[in-house]
């Protein structure tokens, strides 16, 4: 017999985004449940590093969503457990020579103006910040509003926190309408009913866009991740070169890589970052791996001769134009869209779920919602597209 329950919206993923979407909902007053195959952070989320970034974003939405999400975190960091490992360490972005730090001082120009603190650092002052820089870098640009959390940590401490009566292990199989609106979704194991379901699914919410009658071009870019040995603090910031910006904003689906490196609390450092679409190929890919080690000691001589504990790889969920999708889905009347954050889904969660809950309530969004409207790119949804209606 399939349980039947009333609630206010029904979350699908309890990755990040979709605990700091139930998060904010409950804090506006709403009964939520979260849905998701498999147990917190079972995707996206945790194969993360944890990256809480402005330094990578040019001006624009996403920056501005980023810089919301910073206050967010700095107040989440007040309230939440110890365990979700904030550490408000700043990023160091270094350049090998002048061009890119003349490249690098247009871009931070903008960044400036939309409220990001970017600091020049010449050369001479670089190993002030990072003593184990390898010689020879140009300068670079210190962002002291860069941070790092624990991502799986996050994750689940967000959900606690949020109250939300959690379904893990169960997928979600239909999005139930009724006259061409959702009305809630069905799994194997009971039927959530409410008016508004958030699609929170990461890589995988172009499916769930689909089950709702609807589309949403998510595609999966597959990255790695290298785990050193327990170290010393020798690596005080987040590092990395400049080119990292421009993979990140590079719709190439050939395998691009750029050493972005980080100490933890718990004193392994990790070495990101690859991306290539390859869709949902796990299989191991020695060239990244073998890239990264070598980007990684270029940066930091001193890990040339350290010990790689572990590698894991996940994929991140990525939208054309590198934004995300939050908020309504007009061609589905309640269903909404908070995914395609691609590599930036654990920084960008707190204000995406600040939009969410706004959007859910009919409260004044804290940001324009409209460049990330989720039929930006098209399609359309109609009564010939419906799943299943319930009545």
């Amino acid at each position: 017999m399939l349980k039947r329950h009333s609630l206010d919206a029904v979350i699908i993923g309890a990755g990040v985004v979709g605990a700091a979407c139930a998060y904010y909902a409950a804090r506006a007053g709403l009964s939520v449940a979260v849905v998701d195959s498999g147990p917190v952070a079972g995707g996206t989320t945790g194969a993360g590093e944890g990256n809480l970034l402005v330094s990578d974003k040019e001006a624009g939405p996403e920056l501005d969503l980023a810089l919301l999400s910073t206050r967010l975190w700095t107040e989440l960091a007040a309230v939440l457990p110890r365990e979700v490992e904030y550490e408000p360490k700043g990023g160091l972005v270094v350049a090998p020579d002048e061009a890119t730090v003349k490249a690098l001082r247009s871009f931070a120009e903008g960044q400036r103006a939309a409220g990001v603190d970017a600091v020049e650092v010449p050369a001479h002052a670089l190993h002030d910040l990072e003593p184990h820089l390898a010689p020879g870098l140009a300068g670079g640009f210190h962002y002291p509003q860069d941070a790092q959390v624990q991502p799986a940590q996050a994750a689940a401490r967000l959900l606690a926190a949020s109250g939300a009566e959690v379904h893990l292990g169960e997928e979600v199989t239909q999005v139930l309408l009724d006259r061409g609106a959702v009305r809630g979704v069905r799994t194997p194991r009971r039927e959530l009913l409410a008016p508004a379901v958030v699609n929170a699914a990461g890589t995988w919410g172009g499916r769930i866009a689909e089950l709702a009658g609807t589309s949403l071009p998510v595609l999966p870019r597959r990255g790695f991740v290298l785990v050193t040995e327990p170290l010393p603090r020798v690596v005080r910031h987040k590092v990395y070169a400049a080119d990292y910006i421009a993979d990140v904003a590079s719709g190439s689906a050939a395998l691009q890589s750029s050493a972005v490196v980080e100490g933890t609390p718990a004193g392994p450092v990790l070495i990101g970052a690859t991306r290539e679409r390859v869709g949902f190929d796990r299989s191991l890919s020695t060239q990244a791996l073998r890239r990264l080690a070598s980007q990684a000691a270029a940066l930091f001589p001193v890990l040339a001769g350290v010990r790689v504990l572990r590698t894991y790889h996940g994929f991140r969920p990525y939208l054309p134009d590198h934004l995300p999708a939050i908020g309504p889905d007009p061609r589905r009347p309640g269903l909404l869209h908070a995914c395609g954050h691609e590599g930036a889904g654990i920084g960008l969660a707190p204000a995406t779920g600040l939009l969410i809950a706004a959007a859910l309530t009919g409260a004044e969004p804290a940001l324009p919602a409209h460049p990330f409207r989720p039929d930006r790119f098209g399609g359309a949804a109609g009564a010939a597209d419906t799943p299943e209606e319930h009545h």
